[in-house]
């Protein structure tokens, strides 16, 4: 018999339909609900460019309920460079920042990573910075970067944006990753929020 045959035979007995596959769950949890203020924060590698001595690097901050982005490039990962950050993002915030989230990199946190016991001990120059300020620094569980995902996806989205663009100095850099942050601060809509973009969404 032809397939064809078959197929007509199946179609005239009612067997025309495949079973449709149940899709499994997805892995990915839709993030708490928080209100406005909690930020997620990290640092990210920018290749070196022609002309420089050594990489740079781009902090960057997400607003986890709007998705609103801030970065700020800088020379060195230190504790010095993550309290400059943290001091110019709470200026340039449309809102009052209360809880900040970042992995236990040397410049957030003095809890050394992979020591289970070893608790942060309040006196690292980026947590007094915090106290002064009032903001509760939050760290992720060693090992789990997911937990920090939203900046972490937005990273991933910084360096494709470097794939595609051809750039030729460490100024024609900073103004490629800063446009795009504008652009998604201001024209790309976000499903999250309803498809706006998310500086509409804050003044929503």
């Amino acid at each position: 018999m032809s397939r064809s045959a078959l197929d007509h035979l199946l179609r005239k007995r009612g067997h025309c339909r495949l079973p449709v596959p149940v899709k499994p769950e997805s892995e990915h949890k839709p993030f708490k609900a928080y209100k406005q203020g909690y930020a997620h924060v990290d640092v990210k590698y920018l290749p070196q460019m022609q002309g420089e001595d050594q990489r740079r690097y781009v902090f960057v901050a997400i607003n986890r309920a709007t998705r609103w982005v801030f970065i700020a490039i800088k020379q060195h990962k230190t504790a010095a460079s993550a309290k400059a950050f943290l001091a110019v993002v709470r200026r340039a915030a449309f809102f009052k920042i209360r809880t900040i989230l970042t992995d236990h990199g040397k410049e957030f946190t003095d809890r050394l990573f992979g020591s289970r016991s070893l608790q942060p001990t309040g006196g690292h120059e980026f947590d007094r910075l915090c106290q002064t300020l009032e903001i509760e620094h939050r760290r992720t569980k060693p090992k789990t970067p997911q937990t920090n995902g939203m900046v972490e996806r937005f990273n991933g989205r910084l360096s494709q944006v470097l794939r595609s663009h051809h750039v030729n100095s460490a100024e024609d850099l900073d103004k490629t990753l800063h446009r795009f942050v504008w652009l998604c601060n201001h024209h790309l809509p976000q499903k999250a929020l309803g498809h706006e973009a998310p500086v509409q969404a804050l003044k929503n």
